[in-house]
């Protein structure tokens, strides 16, 4: 009996689907994982476009970037554990039609309060990559899963450069709210997709839900989150940023003790502490620390008019055009770097991009005086984060049950958007700590913002080597335990 067949009714009176070829699968799970990444990054570039269209203050309309990061980081990790429990298509298909939603509220919104809210709700999106992770698990030939996982991965890189060039056309030629017009028609295709095509996963674990864990992890998340985003704006010594912090570590550390005492928690925290999870989670950190920072630094870099010494006097689609290698290169590193983990263990993809991802902003901190070594930094970063994202979801797929792949992949998605929220900000910090005369930054910023995203790499260079090895056995590949 194949593991789909020992699950197909576990736990559940509702009629599994036919089961579709895994081709169809992939296809339309990175349908669903791309229209989130998209959204991620379309409006960064827009921003300013959106500033002056909403007549509002810089400080508001960074929070259409920090609403988005905030309410993703909260969904993500309980969205995924919902579909543990009650089943990865259904809630796949419930947080594409949220998200949907979101789109559809920020396309219509004419006010900087209604864009927030919509964008809010787009964020519930960001449960798309642990939902998929978790079918691809369950629903696909065990060889096939590392690829798979990798694919998905990437797409969350992918998307993310390719939402930057699409922003700059969109902005040069249409309206912002075309931004989120294309959001949307992406995330119907995926959800009528998703509803007709993807089977139900055969393996979930009922449960009850732990709302008192999702409430304090959700305020622990935002207090940080917040704080991390703000600090720039309010000042990091300020008593908002520090009250920010010293909530934020009470209200997380209260939760960590607190799933430790419940029957069924939200998080269970053995499952944490194993060192592949843990360390894994940790080379998140870090990767989203030197990933995010590149998204601000290098459109940032380019445009700047050459008059300054250094930039190459680029428009916002051209900006955008900078990061295509890196995108390109992520759609290939991604897949490649799965079959790589399934053939030598996932350990080693993991330590080649981080490496990569070192090398490429150690390359770009000394040589970044011409369009080809910026080209050259963008594709060593594109295979760097290709490798590790996949490496990683890949790694906490195979470190974990079956029936909590869900809310482990979300931790680890989690991880990295902290990771990308700190890097961000301190990469801005720098720059705009960093003014010449004329009101431009000094190249000097640029240069220190690029090598304090190497040191972070390097970092989650030594983190990927301290990740154990192949495990000895391969729970993606097994079924989980059955129950007495």
């Amino acid at each position: 009996m194949t593991r789909r067949q020992a699950h197909a009714t576990a736990g559940s009176d509702v009629p599994v689907k036919p089961r579709q070829h895994y081709g169809v699968t992939l296809g339309v799970l990175v349908t669903g994982a791309l229209a989130y990444a998209l959204s991620q990054t379309l409006v960064a570039p827009a921003l300013p476009e959106i500033q002056r269209e909403l007549g509002t203050s810089t400080t508001a309309v960074t929070f259409v970037l920090t609403a988005y990061l905030l309410s993703a980081s909260v969904a993500t990790p309980i969205v995924g554990r919902l579909g543990d429990i009650f089943g990865k298509e259904r809630m796949l298909v419930a947080t594409l039609v949220v998200f949907g939603l979101g789109s559809l509220v920020a396309a219509l919104s004419h006010s900087i309060e209604l864009l927030i809210a919509g964008r809010v709700i787009q964020g519930i999106g960001g449960a798309v990559f642990p939902l998929s992770f978790g079918i691809i698990r369950d629903e696909f030939p065990p060889e096939r899963v590392a690829t798979g996982i990798g694919l998905i991965s990437a797409t969350f890189g992918i998307g993310g450069g390719a939402g930057l060039v699409l922003s700059g056309l969109i902005v040069d030629n249409l309206s912002y709210e075309w931004i989120f017009w294309l959001g949307l028609i992406v995330v119907v295709i995926a959800t009528i997709a998703t509803h007709l095509f993807v089977p139900e996963s055969p393996v979930k674990s009922p449960a009850k839900i732990d709302w008192a864990g999702a409430a304090l992890l959700s305020g622990g998340l935002v207090a940080l989150l917040v704080a991390v985003s703000e600090g720039h704006n309010w000042g990091w010594g300020s008593g908002r940023i520090l009250g920010l912090f010293a909530a934020a570590a009470a209200l997380l550390v209260w939760w960590v003790a607190f799933e430790r005492r419940v029957p069924q928690p939200l998080v269970d925290m053995t499952m944490m502490r194993r060192r592949a999870v843990f360390t894994t989670n940790l080379t998140g950190l870090l990767v989203g620390f030197g990933m995010f920072g590149s998204f601000i630094l290098i459109p940032q870099f380019v445009q700047t008019p050459s008059s300054a010494g250094y930039g190459f006097d680029a428009n916002v689609t051209q900006a955008g055009l900078f990061l295509l290698p890196s995108a390109a290169i992520m759609l290939v590193a991604g897949p490649f770097a799965g079959w790589l983990g399934g053939r030598f263990g996932s350990k080693l993809p993991l330590v080649i991009g981080t490496f990569a991802g070192a090398l490429s902003f150690a390359f770009l901190a000394v040589s970044h005086d011409s369009r080809l070594s910026i080209y050259i930094g963008v594709t060593l970063l594109g295979l760097g984060i290709g490798f590790s994202f996949a490496a990683m979801a890949n790694l906490i797929v195979e470190a974990v049950e079956q029936d909590q792949t869900g809310v482990a992949t979300g931790m680890n998605t989690i991880m990295r958007t902290i990771g990308g929220a700190i890097g961000g900000q301190i990469a801005a910090s720098i720059v705009a700590g960093r003014i010449a005369a004329g009101g431009l930054p000094e190249e000097s910023g640029f240069t220190l913002a690029f090598a304090m995203s190497a040191v972070g790499m390097v970092a989650a260079l030594g983190l990927a080597l301290a990740v154990p090895g192949r495990l000895r056995r391969s729970i993606a590949t097994e079924p989980a335990a059955e129950p007495g």
